[in-house]
């Protein structure tokens, strides 16, 4: 029962409506199924799967609300949950934001975000995934450790002033870190795909293979001001925090409006307008990409609509709630879920043969906030760090700490490459000047 057609949703949500005495009230169905496997020293450790579908019911007595949920849709548990929904509502404070439920809307087809091979996904095809990797590792001596997991979902939602909106989509993750027996060396390779197609955890562990195995005996180099080379994942990562995440997560206007981010401006208001980045830096998202399609409606059924965010260094435009935009007097944009950032032809290998010295990072780990007014961040390199002389890769050199903001980056680029898929996003390999490492670590 976990993915429900439009129609057996539909009957569900109008049931849901049909039980309630509120003022407004909004359901919205949720469902998931799907598998994941775990491998640690090139053997599967677990596996899993999910199957789950969830009802959400948010009742509102004027400006109070109250939500309550329910996983059986028997009319005794519906109403139980409706009713439950309108007893936390009535003892609810006021909100002193509240915004009325949003009445019918107009969406764009979202049929890209689904793909059929990735929804017929079994436990074989991600064993033979796994054994793939597991395999390769085998053969070359090294250990792995790696995680796949897949998914099928579909959210619809229903009020009493009109919405109703249904879509379905699909998804498949892949991560896998390899490293020598010694553990000196460390590789480490990542993507996504709603089209499992696209697909080869062989070719992700090759990848990793080659920098774990190229990694080893690295040297230590004094720490300080480098060009380097970031990798995708290094920019935008699936788990933690990452600095293009950070400066898109930074894109709210409210943020901006109340002096509490870098687009705040001194006395009031923010920088939209203004040129902080290069100008080759433009960012933007659409959810009918066809390579990152994605949810054509936010959380609270707004539809999401093709935005440009920062266009040659300009920024464009900035998301906020249905209250802050009202406020405000802005445009009425919902905050992204994938973004797009546009880029060149160049691969990571073309940058490196037109690097005379300079430092090639696999990946970013373990970032945190150092000040938001500046957007500055710490971490630390990872799975691959390497030093570039006259073009070419010369050795592998110890990981480092580093200080860095995104919006230093972006105004100290040197070349943008071919973006690729990470972490539901497109991102390119950038080249950066004075990339600002702070310490040695001793992670590997």
């Amino acid at each position: 029962m976990a993915i429900l057609t439009k129609d057996e949703a539909q009957a569900i949500l109008k049931k849901v409506l049909s039980f309630s005495t509120a003022n407004e009230c909004e359901a919205t169905l949720n469902g998931e199924m799907g598998g994941n496997v775990r491998s640690a020293r090139n053997a599967i450790s677990t596996a899993g799967a999910v199957e789950n579908v969830q009802l959400i019911v948010e009742s509102r007595f004027g400006k109070r609300s109250g939500i309550a949920t329910c996983n059986e849709f028997d009319d005794a548990t519906l109403r139980r949950c409706v009713q439950r929904a309108e007893e936390i509502a009535k003892l609810a404070p006021e909100s002193p934001e509240y915004m009325p439920l949003l009445g019918p809307q107009q969406y764009l087809d979202g049929s890209k975000a689904y793909a059929q091979s990735t929804a017929n996904i079994t436990p074989d095809y991600r064993a033979q995934q796994t054994a793939a990797s597991l395999q390769l590792c085998e053969k070359r001596k090294l250990s792995s450790a790696g995680f796949l997991n897949d998914s099928t979902g579909f959210l619809a939602k229903l009020n009493n002033k009109g919405l109703e909106v249904y879509q379905r989509y699909t998804g498949l993750e892949y991560s896998v870190t390899v490293r020598t027996p010694d553990g000196t060396g460390s590789g480490y390779a990542t993507a996504d795909y709603n089209d499992i197609t696209k697909f080869d955890a062989g070719r992700l562990t090759q990848i990793a293979a080659d920098k774990a195995a190229g990694s080893v005996n690295a040297k230590a180099i004094e720490p300080g001001k480098y060009t380097v080379i970031l990798e995708p994942a290094a920019l935008v990562a699936n788990t933690d925090a990452s600095l293009l995440q950070a400066l898109m997560s930074a894109m709210d206007a409210r943020a901006a409006d109340e002096g509490r981010s870098f687009l705040s401006k001194k006395g009031g208001g923010n920088k939209k307008g203004e040129k902080l980045f290069d100008e080759r830096v433009t960012i933007y998202s659409d959810p009918t990409s066809a390579d990152i399609p994605d949810r054509v409606f936010a959380n609270d059924g707004r539809p999401q609509k093709k935005v440009t965010w920062i266009e040659k260094g300009v920024v464009k435009n900035l998301y906020s709630s249905r209250f802050w935009a009202q406020k405000a007097g802005i445009p009425d944009i919902p905050p992204p879920g994938g973004w797009i950032m546009e880029g060149g032809t160049q691969s990571v290998q073309d940058m490196i043969k037109g690097t005379a010295k300079g430092i090639l990072v696999t990946r970013l780990w373990y970032i945190r906030p150092v000040d938001p007014q500046t957007l500055l961040y710490t971490g630390l390199t990872r799975d691959g760090t390497f030093y570039i002389e006259n073009g070419k890769i010369k050795h592998p050199v110890k990981n480092f700490r580093f200080n860095e903001s995104p919006i230093i980056m972006l105004n100290n680029l040197e070349a943008i490459g071919r973006p690729q898929r990470v972490g539901g996003n497109m991102v390119p390999p950038l080249k950066i000047r004075d990339f600002t490492f702070t310490s040695l670590s001793d992670a590997v």
